[in-house]
């Protein structure tokens, strides 16, 4: 169970924590889910809220059935530590 939401009118994840929000906004293209940016707010740095995150992100890719192209560099690292989500990679 993730705690990520898909916030559609803002085209971003988002996961709150702390009364603060994580986010990664997103585009879909055809069955792609194109990763642009990921921020965590100061506070939440350093807090593992990014990785949890992009965990919950890529669960929910997963659900639907899409592929991930991650922009992102901290995204594109993300993926390429977690070997687990490598099906996900368009």
């Amino acid at each position: 169970m993730h705690d990520v939401i898909d916030n559609r009118d803002k085209q971003r994840f988002e996961l709150v924590e702390h009364g603060q929000t994580a986010f990664a906004d997103y585009e879909v293209k055809g069955d792609r889910l194109i990763l642009p940016h990921v921020e965590a707010p100061i506070g939440l740095r350093g807090t593992g809220a990014a990785s949890r995150l992009m965990e919950g992100v890529l669960s929910i890719a997963r659900e639907r059935g899409l592929k991930v192209a991650p922009i992102c560099a901290y995204a594109e690292a993300y993926m390429s530590r977690h070997a687990e989500f490598a099906d996900l990679r368009a």
